[in-house]
């Protein structure tokens, strides 16, 4: 045992000095019960110098002075009730449009908007229902109503339950003689 411990002090101290050329990142086995962790056999050496590129590459955009377009589309799915539509034109830096949707609570949402360099973007936003409500007054209403076979009462009260006293008698002996 004490062999090994000296063959690995003298390596450990030649991989110090340089000799031994070593892994990046190395750790020795215990040498014995008492040696738990051995220190680092080499040095890690430090990372190379990352060089920039040569060359950048350049690409050539053309610029419009005045661009112009006009951009719309419509989704009505009877399937899903999905509703919702868009449309918007630029010409210039003058940008003009509308969308609607419909909002979770039944309302229709329009919204439209202008946005230009001078007084910067500006919307104005309108619900309505989708059913008038007179309409949905006498839609809404039921043909036939059923009254629910059992009514549901409110919370009961608790009361501790009451204690009956019982009593006890033991069995009446016979004797006969």
């Amino acid at each position: 045992m004490a062999f090994k411990f000296i063959a690995f002090a003298a390596c450990l101290a030649a991989a110090q000095a340089g000799i031994i050329p070593a892994a990046p990142l190395a750790y020795a086995a215990p040498v014995s019960a008492h040696l738990a962790y051995a220190a680092p056999v080499a040095k890690v050496a430090a990372p190379l110098a990352y060089a920039a590129p040569v060359a950048k590459a350049v690409v050539s955009e053309e610029y419009d002075p005045h661009p112009q377009y006009n951009y719309a589309y419509d989704i009505q799915d009877g399937l899903t009730g999905d509703s919702k539509s868009q449309h918007e034109s630029r010409d210039g830096d003058v940008v003009q449009g509308s969308y609607s949707l419909i909002d979770a609570d039944g309302f229709r949402r329009t919204v439209d908007y202008t946005a230009d360099p001078v007084h910067g973007f500006n919307a104005v936003v309108n619900r309505e229902p989708l059913v008038q409500k007179s309409v949905v007054a006498k839609v809404a209403a039921p043909v036939a109503y059923a009254a629910p076979v059992a009514k549901i009462a409110g919370p009961l009260a608790y009361a501790q339950p009451a204690i009956a006293k019982v009593a006890y008698s033991a069995p009446v002996a016979q004797y006969y003689h």
